[in-house]
């Protein structure tokens, strides 16, 4: 079977809900085990729950990317019960919106605490991991406003750039040791963050303006989370392996073609 996970334990961080838990559940559908990580333990449970009814191997544990001691002493307490860590998703991360005389010194530490220091950390935990198991396969979570410039994204783009250019470090670092890295590019993905969004931002028209901002894209709707899933399965799976170093869009035609 192409893209088959089987045997494989993937950790993916952020993995409570939107993109996260697509990724954990759609690792699982090919046959990995999926740990799932995130700071609300419930959700992480949540996500692991869903993932066993539906027939798959799941576990979970609440986890700060932020705190790099307490994320190596669980990925590795976890790594050695089950068996290794072959794949790490870094997905966690936060957004903001605002332009440079928006964001305060606060905004700017929270986003990169999370989007910068804890994909660092994600990092660092699965290379010190995979240098001594023999390999491995590491997916970071950027996105569009990496490569381009969109609206009122100053900290998000920050934080997002330094995930692309961590993300080409480690490839090229440890091309030798066997270890493939790659990030994955978003535009727009409808998730849980977009409807609280409308609905804070935009109160009795949320319909309205789901509609404006999915007319955004070339394509004409949002990318949706299992979409992102099925990308991040195929650079996890040995289908990818000449496959490293790379930043794939999946964005609707929007860097292209607007």
């Amino acid at each position: 079977m192409k893209f088959s996970l089987t045997g494989k334990i993937a950790f993916i961080t952020g993995a409570g809900s939107g993109i996260g838990r697509s990724i954990a559940t759609v690792l699982a559908e090919q046959g990995a085990h999926s740990v799932v990580l995130d700071i609300d333990e419930n959700a992480a449970g949540e996500t692991a729950k869903r993932i066993d009814e539906a027939g798959g191997k799941a576990s979970a544990a609440g986890c700060d990317v932020t705190d790099q001691d307490k994320l190596r002493d669980t990925v590795h307490a976890l790594a050695a019960e089950l068996g290794g860590m072959h794949i790490m998703v870094n997905n966690a991360g936060v957004s903001h919106i605002g332009d440079v005389l928006k964001t305060s010194e606060e905004d700017l530490d929270r986003v990169y605490q999370v989007n910068v220091k804890g994909v660092y950390n994600g990092l660092k935990v699965a290379v010190e991991h995979m240098v001594e198991q023999g390999g491995g396969v590491i997916v970071n979570m950027a996105s569009l406003v990496s490569k381009m410039a969109v609206a009122d994204r100053f900290a998000y783009s920050m934080s997002k750039g330094a995930v692309l250019t961590m993300t080409l470090s480690v490839a090229r670092d440890y091309i030798d040791r066997k270890i493939r890295c790659n990030c994955i590019c978003p535009a727009r993905v409808h998730t849980p963050f977009v409807d609280n969004y409308l609905k804070q931002n935009y109160p009795g028209r949320e319909a309205e303006m789901f509609e404006t901002l999915s007319k955004s894209s070339p394509i004409g709707r949002m990318c949706r989370p299992e979409e992102v899933a099925n990308l991040a399965l195929y650079l996890c799976s040995d289908e990818a392996e000449f496959v490293t170093g790379a930043a794939y869009d999946i964005d609707g035609g929007m860097s292209s073609l607007l």
